[in-house]
């Protein structure tokens, strides 16, 4: 591998898996290392030839295997794009499934943010290191929907698996025609003979496989490509414009039974013992069974029969070891700012302790302030479920999900089954966000399964019981410390306290990860800002309730907690905040992302009177994101007038997906800073619907117009970066508005919205 992390050759041997002279169709693929893994489409290839796991086609056409979770975010449609580009297919003729669960299907770049470096650190070491995970990440095969990393992982991948294909079927005509390989071309899934006879790509797929792959696939210079860099049609536009697109919700098996599960509302804590008289006899029961200890699974012939049922059953549960309210959660975290606790100080520039205390001495005045943020749960728009079938020594799952090789390893630690007798469809997910990362709601479906053999089970969650048990986004809370001097600050002191994601979502799938956790400090120790002493600092608080990664991870909170104290060190020092980050920021396409939002704005123009700008600048996930929210303070309370935002991703490959992506990021992003927060009240959420756990309404979601820059070295991924502005940009617009500053979230605790 070469040390910029692409591929230097590929070889037969590292590209033919298993080739057959099988009736049908073949595959293509590639992979970067010499090992290949085993292909996994050759599991149930009854009238394929399969080669390797990214291109199929047969006598019906092309199909393109996108292995990552379409779940809104346009996934299926930038990944096919790749390999389509390439491969020089027709748009409109392709088809797209999303595969099996395999570990083929790695994902090392999601490991990439992970790393103790910046994403704007270049240096020999931190590249290195990139390019190392990328080994350790195949080993571990995990194939991840997550951090923004499928377009970044892919886009070398795919595209040259296209590339390949392409070649070897340009060898296929040339040797049939007898033609100079070189004097032919391809156009829209057809090799072109000079004489201007088309041959179709299906009518050579027999003797593809009988071809020496290229050495070196040559890709698409960027100014040849017909498809990326351009808005494509979605390819599940139509089907989720008319209805018909399947989600796990919509999973229907003949004969199948449906239940739902009712589990100790203390999260963790045990289920000491239930009476089901009332509900074993309510209409469509059919079974109560008891599950993990911690709850039960009704199964009936409806859902709503379960559900109803579920509500009639008298519990005696246990309680949990943490805190009962959520002020003695609060209090747990304040506790955490100790050196006991800390977790890490990955920024540590100049000397923090000794400038505070000697400005201290001179009399010189020391802004510092502190910051607290609440739980947040996922919230999907389609509720928790999964639909399972245990039969004759075989499990066959249906679920929406993010992690497929984990499904898997979950069922076979349930089942005791073999992996190879194990199979699982992803059908579209109805939302993400990182709550299907978790494996609860597929492990209650495969207890159930197993409770009836034979029999397929689909278990769906209440919307109550989803957002009551949920593994939600933590609690954390800031304090910091700053000096302005000659317009901007000399000191810059922020301590972060939260409980780790990455241990409790990693000890729940069995898995130790040693180290700190940088998700405490995302969003905050790697932003570009060269202040002369800058020092971040984690504390990791024990665990609390269950935390997981949560739309934009770390960066959610402390993007919030980093924008809004730089904006008061701005308003300290009397300066324009735009002004004193551009004299901050020395990262060119960061800068670049401020200027371009500033103009979309028009920063510094004259606003009417009571309204507001309020400017914040993240980078998170590689991607620099800048905001600006313009507010009107009326008399019924603070109205969101516009959101502007430019991001850069380096490449964009589909600007109007790009474009909804962050549109969609800077919503989530909004409706949590507004009204968004999880409380505990006696051991329990009090949250259990969107009446009480709120999003933003049609009337209340802002104009938001985007710019999409190309400034960056290298690709990057979407889906996140557009979130953790939204917060402090809001706050600061407040604070431009009103000359109230808010310190905590939701912000609708202190201000009234319209």
């Amino acid at each position: 591998m070469s040390k910029s992390g692409k591929p230097s050759s590929i070889t037969r041997r590292s590209f033919l898996l298993g080739s057959a002279a099988i009736a049908g169709g073949v595959v293509f693929g590639y992979y970067k290392y010499k090992q290949a893994p085993l292909n996994p489409l050759i599991k149930g290839a009854k009238d394929k030839a399969v080669l390797t796991p990214y291109i199929m086609l047969d006598q019906r056409g092309i199909t393109i295997i996108v292995p990552r979770a379409e779940m809104g975010q346009g996934v299926h449609t930038s990944l096919a794009a790749m390999v389509a580009e390439e491969l020089d297919v027709a748009w409109q003729d392709i088809k797209v499934e999303h595969g099996p669960a395999s570990s083929a299907y790695f994902n090392g770049a999601v490991l990439e943010d992970g790393l103790p470096f910046e994403s704007t650190d270049n240096s020999v070491m931190a590249n290195t290191l990139r390019d190392f995970v990328h080994v350790p990440g195949k080993f571990i095969g995990m194939q991840i929907t997550g951090g923004s990393s499928s377009t970044a992982d892919a886009f070398d991948k795919m595209r040259l698996a296209g590339a390949a294909a392409r070649d070897v079927l340009l060898c296929v005509a040339a040797k049939r025609t007898g033609d100079d390989k070189e004097k032919l071309s391809t156009s829209q899934g057809y090799v072109i003979r000079e004489n201007g006879e088309k041959i179709a790509y299906v009518a050579l797929a027999f003797d593809a496989q009988a071809f020496e792959l290229p050495s070196k696939p040559v890709l698409k210079d960027k100014s040849q490509w017909q498809l990326l860099g351009k808005s494509l049609p979605r390819v599940d536009m139509v089907e989720k414009c008319t209805g018909t697109a399947t989600f796990g919700l919509d999973v229907r098996l003949p004969n199948m039974r449906y239940a739902t599960v009712k589990m100790n509302p203390h999260l963790g804590g045990k289920m000491l013992s239930f009476d089901a008289t009332t509900a074993e006899k309510m209409p469509g029961v059919e079974k109560i069974i008891p599950i993990d200890g911690r709850g039960v699974a009704v199964i009936a012939s409806n859902t709503w029969y379960a559900l109803k049922a579920a509500n009639a059953i008298e519990f005696d549960w246990g309680k949990a070891d943490y805190p009962s309210d959520s002020a003695g959660m609060f209090s747990a975290v304040a506790a955490c700012f100790t050196q006991q606790h800390l977790d890490s100080e990955l920024k540590d520039k100049g000397d923090v302790a000794s400038a505070i205390s000697a400005i201290s001495q001179a009399g010189d005045t020391v802004v510092e302030g502190q910051y607290r943020v609440p739980y947040l749960a996922h919230a999907t728009m389609e509720p928790m479920n999964a639909t399972a079938l245990l039969s004759d020594n075989k499990l066959e799952i249906w679920a929406g999900n993010q992690i497929p090789t984990q499904v898997i390893k979950e069922a076979q630690a349930i089942t005791g089954l073999a992996a190879e007798n194990i199979s699982l469809h992803t059908p579209y997910l109805g939302g993400g966000f990182g709550r299907r990362l978790e494996m609860d709601f597929v492990q209650y479906a495969i207890l159930v399964a197993k409770a009836l053999p034979g029999t397929p089970v689909k278990v769906t969650w209440s919307r109550e019981e989803d957002t009551t048990h949920d593994a939600y986004r933590p609690l954390a809370m800031a304090r910091f410390k700053g000096v302005v001097s000659d317009g901007v600050p000399k000191v810059f002191d922020l301590q972060l306290a939260c409980p780790s994601v990455v241990e409790s979502q990693m000890g729940r799938i069995g898995m130790n990860i040693p180290g700190p956790d940088v998700t405490i400090v995302q969003g905050a120790w790697d932003q570009p800002y060269n202040i002369e002493n800058y020092r971040v600092r984690g504390y990791r608080v024990p665990a609390l309730l269950p935390v997981s990664s949560w739309r934009s991870v770390g960066a959610s909170q402390n993007g919030f907690f980093h924008e809004s104290a730089m904006d008061e060190l701005a308003v300290k020092a009397g300066v324009d905040p735009l002004a004193m980050r551009l004299k901050l920021i020395s990262d060119e396409p960061s800068r670049q992302v401020l200027q371009a939002v500033a103009k979309m704005s028009n920063w510094g123009r004259t606003l009417p009177q009571g309204h507001g700008l309020g400017l914040a600048f993240t980078i998170s996930f590689g991607v620099p994101s800048a905001q600006v929210i313009e507010v009107a303070d009326t008399p019924s309370g603070i109205k969101i007038i516009k959101v502007y935002a430019a991001v850069d991703l380096g490449t964009a490959l589909d600007p109007r997906n790009i474009q909804a992506q962050v549109m969609s990021g800077i919503n989530f992003g909004l409706a949590a800073a507004i009204m968004g927060e999880i409380t505990v009240k006696e051991g329990q959420i009090e949250q259990t619907n969107f009446h009480n756990y709120g999003s933003l309404r049609f009337n209340q979601a802002p104009e938001i117009e985007v710019n999409i820059l190309e400034n960056g070295d290298k690709i990057r991924g979407i889906g996140e970066p557009g979130t953790p502005p939204a917060a402090p940009a809001l706050a600061n617009a407040i604070f431009a508005a009103k000359g109230k500053r808010i310190r905590e979230l939701p912000l609708h605790k202190k201000i009234t919205f319209v």
